[in-house]
């Protein structure tokens, strides 16, 4: 099916992307320049550029503030600095003394939200840090009284035991149950599967929201433990004891699986890929089953995005979750296995889809791709392997995985960057709950490649940790249609801690909810 976003300006996209970041540079610049300016201009004005100035502060006050309501703390416009050949000393009633204090105010204000947006986020060194960057903030009540108060929390903060932390996770999101779960559309054993391993949309949003209540913060991957390296290059790793948090509040790992729109998504009614909308955040492409196209959150990253912009104390210090990517169909929605390029080794699907797409652009692609990696990166994703090809690492030999992933490096890598994190597909694992021994040549293998995070699926309990000098390992629990089924039923009682199974899961939903091998 042809598309409106096709032709998607991914040039446009990364423009105003690389404007953003130059601006976000920019106001610190400005803010700097105008408190001076403004502090040079009350000396030299004297008494009367005073009284001008505290004059227009009260009258403009209500109409210069330093955030409309409706923006980010990133979105406040801060005023151009004047040219340094036009500042002259407050002597007339039009001179810059009367202009530049309400941009001096705006800009104020604007380091505080800033700052309050940094420790909303549990960061609150950065928050005070930022503060003590003004001109002069010491003498100013307003700046020293943000400090005194992120201080006092911060001394409120207790280590979280990084031994006791959840690991969540999701597949794609449905969007449409009458045809995800459509046995008549999609065959019977593809409905169940997508019954059993897929979260809807709402479901998704009740979790969210719940987990949020009940004081669950989002935290890396990485910020479970500390690393420190030799000057070998060696790595080693030990347990975050300076992970601190607010009374009441409580860690949580999130991963996202397959965040690649397989085709055979596509009658299920899934979006199709990524996006970079106007404001160069990432939302989802979705053609309707009537046609109709939108670009919005129809998935588990553009929707967790929006509710952490409203909800930023969700988060530690703008974490957002780990995503794991295989390779053979491509990844976020573009197709950039090379398969596709030398149209060989093609299976039946992706042939159809090359058909229905004769003016496939392999480089646009690769280059779209590209743009949603970064964008990712700036908006707090991590990456993982996936295995390239979905693949059980169960009985497989040394040889077989070395291929797999020297594919995912070749397909995957190029893209989104190297990552030290490997998620297995199917929930398999390459050695026992006791550890990886030495004589484990498949983790020996893998830990060559590169790779010192290891997780598995394990529903089992609330929480699996395991922190070694050498490597981290950490249990996933599935957050799906089959979890989410036994939860509600009492068949489980592992997702207690953190929602209400019973209230999250969709009626909508066949029943009995049964196990099936993942899509």
């Amino acid at each position: 099916m042809s598309s409106q976003f096709d032709d998607y300006d991914y040039e446009r996209a990364a423009e105003l992307r690389r404007l953003r970041r130059q601006k976000r540079r920019r106001k610190v610049m400005i803010m700097r320049a105008v408190f001076f300016l403004v502090l040079l201009l009350i000396v030299a004005g004297g008494g009367f550029a005073i009284s001008r100035i505290v004059l227009k502060k009260n009258s403009s006050s209500s109409g210069n503030s330093g955030n409309n309501g409706t923006n980010t703390v990133q979105n406040v416009t801060v005023t151009e600095a004047p040219n340094q050949a036009d500042a002259q000393p407050a002597a007339t009633e039009a001179g810059p003394a009367e202009t530049e204090a309400p941009a001096a105010t705006s800009d104020l204000q604007s380091t505080l939200d800033q700052a309050a947006l940094l420790a909303a986020g549990y960061d609150y060194d950065g928050a005070i840090a930022l503060l003590q960057q003004l001109p002069d903030y010491a003498n100013n009540t307003q700046v020293t009284q943000a400090i005194s108060d992120y201080e006092a929390t911060k001394a409120t903060c207790t280590a979280v035991d990084v031994t006791t932390v959840p690991h969540i996770f999701y597949h794609s999101l449905v969007n449409n149950t009458d045809a995800a779960f459509n046995a008549s559309v999609l065959g019977q054993g593809q409905a169940d599967g997508m019954n059993a391993w897929m979260t809807t949309v709402e479901e998704f949003d009740k979790i969210t929201q719940q987990m949020y209540d009940n004081g669950y913060v989002f935290i890396r991957l990485h910020d479970l433990v500390t690393e420190t390296t030799d000057a070998d290059g060696t790595i080693h790793f030990s347990p975050n004891t300076n992970l601190m948090l607010p009374p009441g509040k409580k860690a949580v790992v999130l991963s996202v699986d397959d965040l690649s729109y397989y085709h055979s998504y596509e009658p299920a009614s899934f979006p199709d890929k990524l996006v970079l909308d106007e404001n160069g955040d990432v939302k989802c492409h979705y053609v309707k089953t009537d046609g109709s196209e939108e670009v919005g959150d129809f998935d588990v990253v553009p929707r967790l995005n929006t509710f952490l912009k409203e909800h930023p104390d969700g988060a530690y210090k703008g974490a957002r979750g780990t995503i794991a990517l295989t390779g053979y169909n491509g990844v976020f929605g573009y197709r950039t296995d090379s398969d596709y390029q030398t149209k060989q080794h093609l299976t039946e699907d992706q042939q159809k889809w090359l058909d229905e797409h004769p003016d496939f652009d392999y480089d646009a692609d690769i280059a779209g791709a590209k743009q949603i990696a970064e964008a990712l990166k700036e908006e707090g994703w991590d990456f993982a392997s996936h295995t390239w090809g979905h693949l059980s690492v169960t009985g497989k030999t040394v040889d077989q995985l070395r291929t797999d992933n020297e594919k995912w490096m070749n397909n995957v890598a190029n893209i989104v960057g190297a990552t030290d994190t490997i998620i297995f597909a199917h929930g398999n694992d390459i050695g026992s709950w006791e550890g990886y021994s030495a004589d484990n040549e498949v983790y020996q293998y893998f830990k060559s490649a590169g790779y010192n995070f290891y997780c598995n699926v394990d529903g089992s309990q609330p929480y699996w940790v395991q922190i070694t000098d050498q490597y981290v390992r950490q249990g996933r629990i599935d957050l799906d249609g089959y979890m989410l089924y036994r939860a509600s039923t009492g068949q489980t009682t592992v997702l207690d801690n953190m929602f209400n199974a019973s209230e999250v899961f969709d009626q909508r939903r066949p029943t009995p909810v049964i196990a099936n091998g993942e899509s």
